[in-house]
């Protein structure tokens, strides 16, 4: 179905009934409705589906334990923030997760130590979940989702995956902290 048909169906009959020509309207202009957009609309679309579902589906498997729910405390904050970039750029990032990440990406070059850049690849769906398994950004969402989930339903090994996470984290800051104050002297 068109944008036209009306515009263009009533000059036509009225033309046929008078027996004189009908001037033809030119259509409005509607290239800047249809250009390309080049984001994966329908795929984002897909990734929030997923989310939201994944989110419905803890809220509703764990409400159980709400009395176990409770604020978390600065330093537990601060552990959780840590663990969940470590967590984040491991998905995101490393090398040893890029066969991971290979159906949605191509290896671009490397960054970081052990770390990579990577070029997102395919259309649609493919093209969105590629975004989100190379940004470091969005995956912490889902990271931080799973890391509150779990101090809810396996507190003590999520309590042990958010240490070792952040230690391991903190370490780093303190391995780049050190190379720093290295080059400065």
């Amino acid at each position: 179905m068109t944008d036209q048909p009306a515009e263009k169906a009533a000059p036509a009959k009225e033309a046929g009934r008078s027996g004189t020509t009908a001037r033809k309207r030119s259509a409005p202009s509607n290239s800047h409705i249809h250009t390309a957009d080049p984001r994966p609309l329908e795929g984002y679309a897909g990734i929030l589906a997923a989310y939201a579902t994944l989110s419905g589906f803890l809220t509703l498997a764990l409400r159980g334990r709400k009395s176990q729910v409770a604020r978390l405390q600065p330093l537990d904050l601060l552990l959780y923030g840590l663990a969940t970039e470590h967590i984040s750029s491991i998905i995101t990032k490393d090398s040893v997760t890029a066969v991971l990440r290979s159906p949605f990406t191509k290896f671009k070059e490397p960054a970081r130590e052990g770390e990579v850049n990577e070029d997102v690849i395919g259309t649609g769906i493919r093209h969105a979940i590629g975004e989100l398994v190379t940004c470091p950004f969005c995956a912490a969402q889902w990271v931080a989702t799973g890391l509150i989930a779990g101090s809810l339903a396996a507190p003590n090994a999520t309590t042990a995956l958010v240490s070792v996470s952040a230690a391991a984290r903190a370490s780093d800051y303190l391995r780049l902290a050190y190379g720093w104050l290295r080059k400065i002297q």
